[in-house]
This record gives C-alpha cells, sequence and structure tokens, in this order.
C-alpha cells in the first residue's frame, strides 16, 4: 500500500487496495487520510473521492491544532501572569529594560516607589483596563503631582500595560479611550546678549567655558563638563560623542543616544577660541579632556562645581540675572539665537539633540519669529517676482 506524505507535520493520504499510486486517478477505491489529533494519538479518515478532498481535510486539521496550540500557550501565559500582582509583574518587567542608562534607571525606580506601586502593587494584572488607569491618572491629580511628573508616571504603566498586551493579557488594549496627562514645559527663561556677557564672566574660567559652550553650541551641562580638544573636527564643527553622567559622575553615552552616537553642531569662531584658550592656559589630558575633577585629576569635572558658583553668583545680586533664570538658560539661549536669526527649527532640534521635533517645538515655539501676517508679506513677494 502506497502513502503520500504532505508537509511536516500535515499527514498523509492514501488508498487502501493493490493499486499503485501512479493509478490512483483512475482507481475506483476513495482515499483515506492519516495525521495525530490534538492529543498526538494517530488518527485516520476515509471516504474522500479526490486527492484534492484528502489533502483540504488535512489542511482543515493542521491549522486547527495549530491554532489549538496557540490558544493554549495564550491561555498558560494568562493564567501564568493574569493572577499576578501589579508591582511583581513590574520587576519582571523592570529586568528587560537592559538598554536603560544609569540615570534613567534610577528615574525609573524613583517613579515606580512614589507612584506606580504605592497606588496599583497589589492589582492583578488582569483587572486593568482605561477606567483603573484613569484612575490612576486622577489620584496623581489629587495628590498634587506635577505634569511632568504625571506625564512621566503614565508612560511607565503605559509601556507595562502595553507589555502585558502583547502576552494577551487583554482583549482590549487597556489604554484606549484613556486622555494621558499633558505636560507642556514652561517657558524658557532666556538672557539677553548683555546679561549674558555678564554673566559668563562672573565665575571662574570652567565657568565661564561651560556658559559658552551651552550658549554657543546648545550643548547641555553634562556634555558641556565632556569637552574635548580632539571633538573640534572643523573650524566650525564641534562633535558631541559623550556627557558626564550626573549619577555616576562617569563619562556615558549621550542622552536619547545609542553608544558611539554622536551630534556635530555649529562652533562659533569665538567658542574655538575659548575652547583652545582654557587647552593652552591648564592644559589637556592625554585624552584631549579639557575640565577635570580639581582634587582627583584621573576623574571627569563635576557639574556640582558650576552649579554652586551659579548659587553664589545669584546670591552676590552683582550681575543681572533674569527672574527664573536657571543655568540651563544658557542653552536656551542657543535655541533663541538660532531661531531668532531663521536657522530651522528641524536644525535646532538635531543639533540640541532632542528626542523629537515635538519636544523643540513645545518649548521654543514662541521665539520663532514667523507669523501668519509675516508669512503673508513673504508669499505675496513671491507671487509678485
Amino acid at each position: 500500500m502506497a502513502t503520500k506524505a504532505l508537509a511536516h507535520g500535515m499527514g498523509s493520504f492514501f488508498k487502501d487496495c493493490e493499486h499503485p499510486e501512479s493509478s490512483w486517478s483512475r482507481c475506483p477505491h476513495t482515499y483515506t487520510i492519516r495525521y495525530r489529533n490534538a492529543a498526538g494519538r494517530q488518527a485516520e479518515e476515509s471516504g474522500f473521492t479526490t486527492q484534492d478532498q484528502a489533502k483540504e481535510r488535512l489542511t482543515t486539521v493542521y491549522k486547527a491544532k495549530k491554532e489549538a496550540a496557540r490558544g493554549q500557550t495564550k491561555a498558560e501565559r494568562i493564567q501564568k501572569y493574569g493572577s499576578m500582582r501589579f508591582g511583581e509583574y513590574a520587576a519582571e518587567w523592570k529586568k528587560g529594560q537592559r538598554d536603560l542608562a544609569a540615570s534613567s534607571l534610577r528615574h525609573l525606580d524613583s517613579l515606580l516607589e512614589h507612584h506606580l506601586l504605592p497606588a496599583l502593587e497589589s492589582r492583578r494584572m488582569e483587572t486593568f483596563d482605561h477606567k483603573v488607569v484613569d484612575g490612576f491618572i486622577r489620584t496623581m491629580e489629587r495628590n498634587g503631582d506635577g505634569l511632568a511628573t504625571q506625564a512621566n508616571a503614565y508612560d511607565k504603566l503605559k509601556s507595562i500595560l502595553l507589555d502585558a498586551h502583547r502576552l494577551g493579557l487583554y482583549e482590549d488594549n487597556p489604554l484606549d479611550g484613556v486622555k494621558p496627562p499633558q505636560y507642556d514645559p514652561a517657558r524658557a527663561v532666556i538672557p539677553s546678549l548683555p546679561q549674558l556677557h555678564g554673566i559668563r564672566t562672573a565665575g571662574d574660567d570652567a565657568f565661564r567655558l561651560v556658559a559658552d559652550l551651552m550658549s554657543g553650541c546648545g550643548m547641555r551641562n553634562g556634555e558641556a563638563a565632556a569637552v574635548n580638544l580632539k571633538n573640534i573636527v572643523a573650524d566650525d564643527v564641534y562633535r558631541i560623542t559623550e556627557q558626564v553622567n550626573q549619577t555616576t559622575k562617569q563619562y556615558a553615552r549621550l542622552k536619547h543616544r545609542k553608544p558611539g552616537d554622536y551630534r556635530d553642531v555649529p562652533l562659533p569662531a569665538r567658542v574655538k577660541l575659548g575652547i583652545e584658550w582654557y587647552a593652552d592656559t591648564y592644559g589637556t589630558t592625554a585624552d584631549g579632556y579639557l575640565l577635570r575633577h580639581p582634587n582627583r585629576p584621573d576623574q571627569p569635572f563635576p557639574y556640582h562645581r558650576i552649579q554652586n558658583q551659579w548659587r553664589r553668583i545669584k546670591a552676590s545680586g552683582e550681575v543681572d540675572i533674569p527672574e527664573g533664570m536657571v543655568v540651563y538658560g544658557f542653552r536656551h539661549f542657543f535655541a533663541s539665537n538660532c531661531l531668532g536669526h531663521g536657522i530651522p527649527i528641524t536644525d535646532v532640534a538635531e543639533w540640541m539633540g532632542h528626542k523629537s521635533l515635538d519636544v523643540t517645538f513645545k518649548i521654543y515655539r514662541h521665539l520663532m519669529p514667523g507669523s501668519i501676517s509675516k508669512a503673508a508679506k513673504i508669499l505675496d513677494v513671491g507671487l509678485a517676482a
């Protein structure tokens, strides 16, 4: 008796007669199929008049077994994770966040400890839906948490619940219909050019260098602390490759970037001269770093020294500083200078290393010189040309 097998796992079909396979199409006997059922036992069915009918039945049986296997796996996941408490599930989820930098991991721990776990730790994972998430947001509102904190906490809860949704714990996305907290960054406080000149020279030479790098190149605090003479890749281009992480106090990858990523930013001539003057005056390490720990030259520059000087400068009252300005105002000046001179906001976002253009737009939209009236006049000139 000849047997014809299909693809692996799909089973086989044959005719229980003396005729060879080559004459099956002319043989009056019916086909029989053989396969293993969901329990793993061999089963047979007969009475199929054509090969196509036999193959179609085997395909149907095979698909049903696959669907049953997938359903069983999903059911096992639901059974395992559905009754799990949020605190336990969040701990398991956190183990998978291996790409987080030390500062990001510390931020995650803070959000879990102070916001997510106090409200949700004992809740079973299978009970989450949009009403539960809405209730969590309202709890933060009642507690007086700031919008930035609310947005960050919601973002982490969203990541955890979407992970559970992918596992099949919920038929519907538990975040559907939820209105997330809307964080609108505070209006940036920016010094005028005369104020900038007065502030940058009110501290020591390291303070002036950091102020120049932030206001002239758009660097973040930690990026300025990692300034390196070798990163001047052209007379007018500085390559930002790393930062001093304020948590670990060590050199680390850039914010929102993978290890090895960099940003090329404009290098104004005055800032380049300031870097070179500092290098000539104080020297550099063998690796090209300019700023080092004052007591341990083998260690990166501690950024708190800039903050300490900033507090002293403000307390002295001898320098004109706009109300509400912080050290980050130097970086805000960079954005203001760029946008005020018509440089596209897309370029500014790239140079500043923002995660998305939306961040740049929210913070600096009011600095953009364009308006509907101005646009109408510009367009009219173009149409008349």
